[in-house]
């Protein structure tokens, strides 16, 4: 009677959780997500609190996409707003996928992905990038798999959750050129992150379909945003599916305060890279090998993934387990604040 499709595993503080074990939320230091540490632009609270609350909120977020459209140079028909880049995952499954088509999956990935695609009753097919590759994605070997069979659409994370790499951007041109008939959907929730790197949103193909969040580099992760961009049939498609209402009033005035930030914004993201080659080489110093990675974020093989999280947790300090993203020796850590990322490591020495 009953579908049965199991939820995505996510990082981030699970409440639950925590009140069970007796600890209060407050307490946590969470290296789980992968976004800005340093909080939203005073600008983002500014206008939160002049935001009308009785009211409801736009529909179209006409506001917000007027402002992304001449920061992208983009037509504004050519972008949609969603309550975070999940939302948008299913609204693009829902669009572009039915019962018994073809997903590529480049994995080790975000889950909401093949979630989507079951939901849909499509097929799921992965290509798994490995560790002694330092999980770096392999252009030929996924262009093989292309080339195997027709797939509506291929989900790529650039850069990818939870390794932190990425496919260089002339190579998405030229998988979108080569197979027209297929959707890619190219996933750039952490592009601010990696310091120079092209968006896919340049290439300008209509078979590419770019996904950002803004809840990541703009630190609003509790208030839900991300946009969509691509040919304007696309977006289209994916507004038919759309609940009403979906971004809120708050959500759509923060989002518009964070685009007048971009100095805040760019100063800490610098600062955030800075802390991580900090903490990446105290990591180095008690032993541990971090996985290279272009983002703040990077794996850590930890040997068991869960347990090491636990151990972690008892002192007051969240990461990531990977095993979820069939990495079960592996933890995920997000740079967070240079006192933060000392008490991290403080906190390694005492329970190794």
């Amino acid at each position: 009677m009953f579908r049965r499709i199991e939820p995505a595993t996510h990082g981030a503080l699970d409440f639950a959780e925590l009140e069970r074990l007796g600890i209060q939320p407050d307490d946590v230091l969470d290296f789980s997500v992968n976004s800005n540490p340093f909080g939203a632009s005073p600008k983002v609270w500014d206008a939160i609190r002049q935001t009308p609350l009785e009211r409801y909120p736009d529909r179209e977020s006409i506001a917000l996409r007027r402002a992304l459209s001449q920061r992208l140079d983009i037509p504004l028909e050519q972008i949609i707003i969603g309550n975070g880049t999940a939302e948008l995952i299913q609204l693009a499954a829902f669009a572009f996928l039915q019962n018994g088509d073809h997903a590529l999956i480049v994995e080790p990935t975000f889950g909401e992905y093949e979630r989507s695609v079951r939901l849909m009753k499509a097929n799921v097919h992965r290509w798994r990038a490995v560790s002694k590759n330092g999980f770096i994605p392999s252009a030929e070997k996924i262009h093989k798999r292309l080339s195997q069979r027709n797939m509506q659409v291929v989900f790529i994370c650039n850069p990818n959750n939870p390794t932190g790499q990425v496919v260089p951007h002339e190579v998405l041109g030229e998988w979108a050129d080569l197979f027209p008939e297929t959707l890619f959907i190219v996933d750039e929730a952490y592009v601010a992150f990696v310091d120079g790197m092209k968006s896919a949103i340049s290439l300008k193909r209509k078979n590419i379909l770019i996904l950002r969040s803004m809840t990541k580099d703009y630190a609003i992760a509790g208030l839900r945003l991300g946009y969509a961009v691509g040919d304007e049939a696309a977006m289209n498609a994916m507004k038919k599916f759309r609940p009403a209402w979906n971004v809120n009033a708050l959500a759509q005035a923060a989002g518009l305060a964070s685009l007048q930030s971009e100095k805040y914004i760019s100063e800490t993201l610098e600062k955030l890279r800075s802390e991580k080659e900090t903490l990446v080489s105290g990591l180095k110093e008690l032993g541990y090998k971090p996985v290279p990675s272009q983002t703040n974020y990077f794996l850590l093989p930890v040997g068991n993934g869960a347990d090491f999280r636990q151990k972690l947790l008892a002192h007051g300090i969240l990461v990531r387990d990977c095993t979820s993203f069939g990495l079960p020796t592996y933890v995920r850590i997000a740079t967070r604040t240079a006192k933060e990322n000392a008490k991290l490591l403080e906190t390694l020495r005492q329970i190794s």
